[in-house]
């Protein structure tokens, strides 16, 4: 069986425009940016973690910032999650990218738990 422990990756932000958002975090902060996948969705270098930016298109949850966790098997985590008494808003689902699952804790903070596909 796959570890199911999760780690913190990426605090993901909704952002209404991309290259506005961009130009924040790049150029208020001195973020570098990590990459960028269409006009939806872009990665910054923020210390050990990534800052993700999301269009609405491309944010599970858009009105939330969102930390996302990473797991080897997101199955097992989501079961794990379920039993400490998260509910799961969708997913896991498979992606291009990814498996992801969203999730709210027990106090109603949305997060998402994925494993990339490559």
């Amino acid at each position: 069986m796959a570890d199911s422990k999760c780690d913190l990756r990426s605090i993901l932000l909704p952002a209404s425009d991309l290259e506005s958002s961009l130009a924040f975090y790049r150029d208020g902060l001195g973020l570098g940016v990590r990459m960028r996948d269409r006009d939806d969705y872009a990665e910054l270098s923020a210390g050990s973690i990534k800052l993700a930016l999301a269009t609405p298109a491309d944010h599970p949850v858009p009105e939330s910032a969102l930390p996302v966790f990473r797991s080897d098997d997101v199955s097992v985590a989501v079961s794990r999650l379920l039993a400490a008494g998260a509910t799961v808003l969708s997913g896991p689902v498979e992606g291009a990218h990814e498996i992801r699952a969203v999730l709210r804790d027990p106090s109603g903070n949305p997060f998402v738990v994925y494993r990339s596909r490559a």
